[in-house]
């Protein structure tokens, strides 16, 4: 979520078996729904906390690191939020900056309709979209010139589906910015290898359950990133306001090549 996440008591590591690709000629398989697990994630501060933020920040605790300069300049510029949640990052962007539209997205129908009740008044400029991220950036094809993730989409997808997908949706030149876990938040470091972590988790009826999450040192991500088409790969470790249940945050940029390249 744009949000700093979900809390990660006791979490459980698990090897990853390999990612299925995406096959746009496979017919759809008819699945039970998966259950919302951001459903009760923001409620209480999204029920009194009704304004769009002043500030952009990329750190777990959301009081520090640099701003939006990191996106570079975003004037008359089709940006994405990546799991979005309550899109306040999104709507921070829509009010205080000049994109030509910034498109929040986020598979969680909870999330997403707290997103609209908050915001869905900045519309066309934001747009509030309901999709599965990699499903929207794969039909999205170089429509993106920027595309960011604060603690969302990127921490809570396979990266061997979402990064190739993300490389797709930019433009030449485009590009990538997220911030993700450094460590985990109990200290653990993170995998040196491509694992994700199963953290605790609610159904919408508080039945408890696991999500998945990728907690993964620089170097692994440097390489998925390379996997995935990116260069220009640069990373920064911002650290903690060293309050309890907080983390340092690695915040990693990368471009799609420019045309030519």
């Amino acid at each position: 979520m744009a949000e700093a996440a979900a809390p990660t008591p006791h979490p459980r590591i698990t090897a990853n078996p390999p990612a299925e690709r995406h096959n746009p000629t496979k017919m759809d398989r008819v699945t039970t729904p998966t259950p919302d697990l951001w459903h009760h994630y923001g409620r209480t501060r999204n029920a009194t906390d009704l304004a769009v933020p002043d500030h952009f920040s990329w750190t777990w605790d959301q009081t520090g690191g640099p701003g939006t300069e990191i996106l570079g300049d975003i004037t008359d510029r089709h940006i994405a939020d990546l799991g979005a949640g309550a899109a306040r990052h999104a709507a921070h962007l829509a009010v205080h900056h000049s994109p030509t539209r910034i498109t929040a997205v986020d598979a969680s129908p909870a999330q997403h309709s707290m997103a609209t009740t908050l915001y869905g008044h900045l519309t066309p400029r934001l747009h509030l979209t309901h999709c599965d991220v990699s499903q929207h950036l794969r039909s999205t094809t170089s429509t993106y010139d920027v595309l960011y993730s604060i603690f969302g989409a990127i921490d809570f997808t396979d990266p061997r589906v979402l990064l190739p997908a993300t490389a797709t949706a930019l433009r030449p030149g485009g590009r990538l910015v997220f911030s993700t876990l450094a460590h985990h938040i109990d200290g653990t470091p993170a995998h040196p290898d491509l694992h994700h972590t199963e953290i605790h988790a609610k159904t919408p009826t508080g039945t408890p359950t696991h999500m998945r999450r990728w907690v993964l040192r620089k170097q692994v991500w440097q390489n998925l990133l390379s996997e995935s088409g990116f260069t220009r790969i640069t990373t920064e470790q911002l650290p903690s306001n060293a309050t309890p249940r907080t983390a340092a945050t690695l915040l990693v940029t990368a471009y799609t090549p420019e045309d030519g390249a």
